[in-house]
């Protein structure tokens, strides 16, 4: 077996890596557990200086970088200076704000003096999937090590060089080696990972059955667990809505990734009166989106990263059809067994065909009629997954209401739905639970610690200091 980097868009193999032996795994993961002692040690800005340093050389980078997500797994090259950009960001923001979110929290009780202590947990692993190969990891990185962690990646294995390049980056801007490591390895030694005593947690993005499976080992052997799994996305058109602005949106944010982010949004529930023009005006943007080689810079989208997830998307739509639903659009594959999935629109989508109860990965656009704002409600929270939503309304205070409402761990109104730094992101239901971003996801990885002393012993202690 090898793990392969895999050209999409030219179906050509990149390079081949021979997976880590387990013993290889061992030496990492020991090497980690030893560095990790040292690295919980360190102050905030030595912390803070090799994260600004990493910000600086993804920037520096940021070239070379796109056009490796480019040719491993499709994403258009401008869209991935964007997402490289987004993780010096990342960077920088824990780097600023890190030492603030692990400040010692005071809290009054019967004590002379009591608070809550944030301390660092030791070596997190990270299961990370295929789509955003850079930002996925920053994300869970750059806290993690700002609190004082250590991380081992496991990334998704068609995109083995996006994984040991942002490796390089960390040990590059000056991180001890053995704190950042990324392991070449199939899923099975996850578990095997998982069972050792010296991983004191887990962050998964992934499947619903990747996170099911992770999450029950963690659970077996006690590991804290953070799971951000799928979503099918409601994005809501009320009648007041500035329907020209949401219908440009819906398409962006359908298509973002070329349809292949747990956050686009994927069922578009729109009021009666604006059903039929939203249709019309969303199949219009898609329509005019350029599909194309990765590497070129006019390509506004480019293929799934593997043929066989397009033949999956392709079997979803066309069993969904058979029950029911009605092709707006026509796109999909050209031919089985390609990676390009050109933009669909499915109405009529209703309970018992896989596009209403699934999560569709891809480009197909599902637009359901709502009676009104309650029923628009319903019908965006009658789903397995609940982690992000839109609202599209003139009435922001009807759009806070309903965003209450909704099942989800993110509601955005009148805007795209999207991640990022200063707010905590993560889902509900089977799309997951814990947090990432934010000060909530850098306290995730640490030992919430209570810390309690004595009324009579401060007072002591203050006394012979006076």
């Amino acid at each position: 077996m090898s793990i392969e980097s895999y050209n999409p868009h030219t179906g050509r193999v990149l390079r081949r890596f021979t997976p880590f032996a387990w013993a290889k795994t061992q030496r990492i993961l020991s090497q980690a557990h030893i560095a990790y002692k040292a690295w919980a040690t360190t102050t905030f800005a030595h912390r803070a200086g090799v994260l600004r340093r990493a910000a600086a050389l993804l920037r520096e980078r940021q070239d070379a970088l796109a056009r490796l997500m480019a040719l491993e797994m499709g994403k258009p090259i401008t869209d991935g200076r964007a997402e490289v950009l987004k993780c010096a960001t990342c960077c920088e923001y824990y780097a600023e704000h890190a030492e603030a979110f692990m400040a010692d929290e005071l809290i009054k009780t019967d004590a002379g003096r009591s608070f809550i202590s944030y301390q660092p947990l030791g070596v997190v692993l990270a299961v990370m999937p295929w789509n955003f190969p850079f930002w996925q990891v920053v994300r869970f990185a750059a806290p993690a090590l700002m609190a004082g962690n250590v991380g081992l990646l496991k990334h998704a294995s068609n995109v083995p060089q996006c994984a040991l390049a942002l490796e390089k980056i960390f040990h590059d801007a000056g991180l001890p080696a053995a704190c950042f490591r990324t392991l070449l390895v199939g899923s099975e030694q996850v578990e095997l990972l998982l069972a050792d005593d010296r991983v004191r947690a887990v962050t998964l993005t992934g499947s619903e059955g990747a996170g099911m499976a992770v999450a029950a080992v963690a659970g077996q052997h006690i590991k804290k667990a953070v799971l951000e799994l799928g979503g099918s996305d409601p994005f809501i058109v009320l009648a007041d809505a500035d329907l020209t602005l949401a219908a440009k949106i819906a398409a962006q944010s359908r298509m973002i990734n070329s349809g292949q982010s747990c956050i686009a949004a994927k069922r578009f529930i729109v009021e009666k009166p604006v059903y039929r023009e939203f249709i019309s005006q969303l199949k219009t943007h898609l329509l005019a989106l350029r599909p194309g080689d990765p590497l070129d810079e006019a390509t506004q989208y480019g293929p799934l990263a593997r043929p066989d997830l397009a033949d999956e998307l392709t079997q979803q739509v066309e069993d969904s059809v058979k029950k029911g639903a009605k092709i707006e659009l026509h796109g999909g594959q050209a031919k089985p067994g390609t990676a390009l999935f050109r933009p669909m629109i499915l109405s009529n989508v209703k309970p018992g065909q896989r596009a209403y109860a699934e999560e569709l990965f891809g480009p197909v656009a599902l637009v359901l009629e709502a009676k009104n704002a309650d029923d628009a409600v319903r019908l965006a929270n009658d789903s397995r997954f609940g982690l992000g939503a839109a609202v599209w309304t003139a009435d922001p205070k009807k759009g806070e209401t309903m965003a209450r409402q909704i099942e989800s761990g993110a509601v955005f109104i009148n805007g795209l739905v999207k991640s990022m730094p200063e707010l905590p992101f993560g889902g509900v239901k089977k799309s997951g639970y814990g947090r990432e971003l934010s000060y909530l996801g850098i306290r995730e990885f640490v030992n919430q610690k209570s810390i309690w002393v004595a009324k009579e012993v401060v007072a002591s202690v203050k006394a012979k200091t006076e």
